[in-house]
């Protein structure tokens, strides 16, 4: 038995080609434009990329680098984070959102997530604050930003700043701010797989401080405010013209981009309900004063590894975000937190499962996505 409709094919988790195709001849005429002027890294291209953003974003700069992992690199750069630092992050999110304050010689302390929305708690926050914390990392994870008010006074009594990891965020909002605008600096990523994505690697960083800007930008390029006069150690966080250019022409469509991907979060609601899984399933929540972008579409269920397994039979792509807490990854072995209980985190990590949300999704198509997880409880129900 088989849940495809007539006429329906596969449903990958993503389909770059469906966002391409529209966009196709002012994306050549960009590459064409960069490929005339000979110009490949920072320059004009990526100038007028950081003034469109900025003004997007609601922040007074935006500083282009060369992926969101250099973007949380630099960031932490800036601020100084070294060698006996620590830097609270959630247990549970993207790599990167820990290994760079590794990188730097600091140790990530780990704090568990709320189970509501996956992001990381306040309250634990609030609770890893040692006087060795020099910065605070949240994320908003999936799209949906964190609770940011409750981070920003647990962070101000403590004088630490937070660097907002909105790697999967553009365009959200908290309280009718953009994230990114609401912490010392925020941090995006332009990988390929998100709503604002390159043809490569990219990232952004955000911050209205005018100090930390110039830092951001002396550290992007080796620490050389002019060639070969090194005022600082930095690293190579360039970003490449073409890229830039890319991601001018799709800056004007990212509002559609994101209301797609609402209306079919909305949609997926509806379907979930109509097929009776709102009792099995645990859907993305939307509290009050958030606007997700739903970078990710995750759901929480039970035998998570066996239903990912039936909808790939089914050609329906699906992802695991994420399979292992931090405090369970062998790099992270030899730190303090690799003995304590995340709750919280583990049970995201065993239960979560990403589903197809592209803007370009069609009803039919979550119609097939939902009816085949229907299809996979129905029949072990019995």
């Amino acid at each position: 038995m088989t849940a495809q409709a007539p006429g329906i094919g596969p449903v990958p988790l993503l389909d770059l080609a469906a966002q391409y195709r529209p966009i196709r001849d002012e994306i050549l005429r960009a590459i064409t434009r960069v490929a005339d002027s000979q110009h490949f890294i920072l320059g004009p291209e990526v100038e007028a990329l950081e003034r469109e953003l900025a003004a997007m974003l609601e922040v007074t700069h935006a500083v282009a680098v060369s992926s969101g992992t250099d973007a949380l690199l630099v960031a932490l750069m800036a601020l100084g984070i070294g060698p006996g630092a620590e830097v609270i992050t959630p247990d549970y999110s993207f790599f990167a959102t820990a290994s760079t304050a590794s990188r730097l010689g600091a140790t990530p302390v780990f704090a568990d997530i709320d189970p509501a929305t996956s992001n990381v708690s306040p309250a634990a926050v609030a609770a890893a604050i040692t006087p060795r914390t020099r910065a605070i990392v949240p994320v908003h994870l999936f799209g949906l930003a964190a609770d940011m008010e409750a981070i920003l006074d647990a962070a101000g009594r403590a004088g630490i700043p937070v660097v907002e990891d909105a790697a999967q965020a553009i365009g959200a909002r908290y309280r009718g701010r953009q994230v990114g605008a609401l912490g010392t600096m925020g941090c995006f990523s332009f990988y390929p797989t998100k709503t604002l994505g390159a043809f490569g690697e990219g990232g952004l960083v955000t911050t209205d401080d005018d100090r930390l800007a110039r830092e951001l930008r002396l550290l992007r390029n080796h620490g050389a405010e002019s060639k070969y006069f090194h005022a600082k150690i930095g690293g190579n966080f360039r970003l490449d013209a073409m890229q830039a250019a890319v991601l001018r022409v799709k800056v004007p469509h990212l509002p559609a981009w994101i209301d797609g991907r609402r209306r079919n979060a909305d949609r997926y609601r509806r379907l979930f309900d109509a097929h009776g899984l709102t009792k099995t399933v645990e859907l993305p929540v939307e509290p009050p004063g958030f606007t997700h972008v739903y970078n990710q579409f995750v759901i929480r269920g039970p035998r998570r590894d066996d239903l990912r397994t039936f909808l790939g039979s089914q050609g329906i792509g699906t992802e695991i975000y994420y399979p292992l807490p931090f405090h369970r990854q062998g790099c992270f072995a030899e730190l303090p937190d690799a003995g304590r209980r995340f709750p919280a985190s583990d049970e995201a990590a065993a239960t979560s499962l990403a589903l197809p949300i592209y803007a370009e999704l069609t009803e039919a198509q979550q119609e097939r996505v939902v009816s085949s997880i229907a299809q996979f409880y129905h029949s072990h129900s019995r």
